[in-house]
């Protein structure tokens, strides 16, 4: 959420960040109701001014035994009270609007964000290993003999509907293992805290990282009210919630490995073979929450940290920036990261790892307190995946597959497999 005090001093600023998310003159309408606001609030403290002051006069006329203005008082504050509770109502009602407006506002992108309007406009800033030359046409995941058996979408058409699977044998094994060796790495290699959450939150955790009020069609509720989380990032960033931190318990680092539901509203038509584009999943999440000053260096970290899973994987990708029409809702900058999928001869988002300032934190309310005294200030939050299971198992099966209809499987996987290192054409294990 954004700071009105920020907007009402610098519009101009405001308004030229804003255009760069094709927002024009994003202010007038605030600045507009934020001065009704503050007029209705000051209308509302000045009625309850002249209301204390009208009910000192009645105890003094009552002690003077001036009848008729006694009454004539009394009358007046019984006035000026239900004056006073209308102001107040009032007030509360443009600031609930306010906040509203607000909340439905993106995040303002950094400077250094690239013009664009869409995907073809992001810009590529790392690349590393070589896609593997075939000898033979490379498939699909879906396609290959050594998951045929294990990777079941009419059964799981059949249970739940359309973008859905059932794992099952040496696959369910490969994707549980790639999962806790993300898992594993984060934690002894990267300094992450392990942490295990729930997978349904209150409105107010969704509002809080921004998927409300925007976009609420995205995710799944449960009838009683509760949403199902679209990724582990809206209860890790939340854990502050609410709260004033000291400055020393910063940074807070934490990576969970959970199931996450997503509608995929507006995606329609869009990679609905096989299992890149699913409504339930798994992901490794990182989140940081970090001193304002940290920010910065911890996006770099963030991104390296999910990077490096790839390139343990032996698994070619390339980081890309998010242009200015492509970024996030709640993101002030996102290196997107895209992992080599030799089925469908090209590179494809496995994780976005953004830095989100204190956009966040506003809505959170959730702030610490400086070393050195001062007043509170607000923390910085960032998100990244790191990374979803099922495009990594999808990119370790289309890397590693074999003109014999096998896959050779990376080496840091055969501890979690106990030993076995390939996938043999009919779906087993050696």
């Amino acid at each position: 959420m954004h700071d009105i005090r920020f907007i009402r001093e610098t519009p101009e600023a405001f308004d030229k960040v804003m255009s760069r998310r094709g927002l024009s003159q994003a202010s007038a309408p605030l600045l507009k109701l934020d001065e009704e606001r503050r007029a209705a609030i000051h209308a509302a403290e000045t009625a309850q001014a002249e209301q204390k002051r009208a009910s000192k006069e009645v105890g003094q006329a009552k002690a003077k035994g001036d009848e008729a203005e006694f009454e004539r008082l009394r009358a007046l504050v019984g006035e000026k009270k239900d004056e006073v509770a209308a102001m107040q109502a009032r007030a509360k009602d443009l600031d609930a609007e306010l906040e509203a407006r607000l909340m439905e506002l993106p995040n303002l992108v950094y400077d250094d964000v690239p013009e664009g309007a869409d995907e073809e406009d992001n810009v590529e800033i790392k690349r590393w290993g070589t896609p593997r030359s075939f000898a033979f046409a490379p498939k699909e995941h879906f396609d290959l003999p050594a998951v045929r058996d294990g990777m079941d979408f009419e059964t799981a058409a059949k249970l739940s509907g359309s973008r859905f699977v059932v794992m099952s044998g040496a696959v369910a094994r490969l994707h549980r293992a790639l999962a806790q060796f993300m898992i594993d790495t984060h934690v002894e290699e990267n300094g992450l805290t392990e942490t295990w959450t729930p997978v349904l939150v209150r409105d107010e955790m969704m509002y809080g990282t921004g998927q409300l009020p925007k976009f609420g069609e995205d995710s799944y509720r449960t009838t009683n009210g509760w949403w199902l989380v679209p990724t582990a990032e809206v209860t890790l960033t939340n854990i502050v919630n609410g709260l004033t931190v000291e400055e020393d318990y910063l940074p807070r680092r934490y990576v969970a490995h959970t199931q996450c539901f997503r509608s995929e509203a507006g995606s329609a038509g869009r990679d609905t073979a096989g299992m890149l584009r699913q409504h339930q999943f798994e992901k490794v999440e990182m989140v940081s929450v970090t001193h304002p000053e940290e920010s910065e260096a911890e996006h770099a970290r963030m991104t390296a940290c999910a990077e490096g899973i790839l390139e343990k994987l032996g698994l070619p990708y390339r980081t890309v920036t998010l242009c200015s029409g492509d970024i996030g809702f709640g993101a002030r900058r996102t290196h997107d990261i895209e992992v080599w999928l030799p089925g469908q001869d090209s590179y494809r988002e496995i994780s976005s790892v953004s830095t989100c300032g204190d956009f966040q934190a506003r809505r959170m309310n959730a702030r610490f307190k400086p070393k050195g005294g001062g007043k509170p200030g607000f923390l910085h939050t960032l998100n990244g995946s790191g990374l979803a299971v099922g495009r990594a198992l999808i990119a370790v099966l289309e890397n590693g597959q074999e003109e014999d209809g096998s896959v050779t499987l990376p080496e840091v996987l055969h501890p979690y497999l106990g030993g076995r290192s390939r996938l043999t054409a009919e779906g087993g294990l050696e």
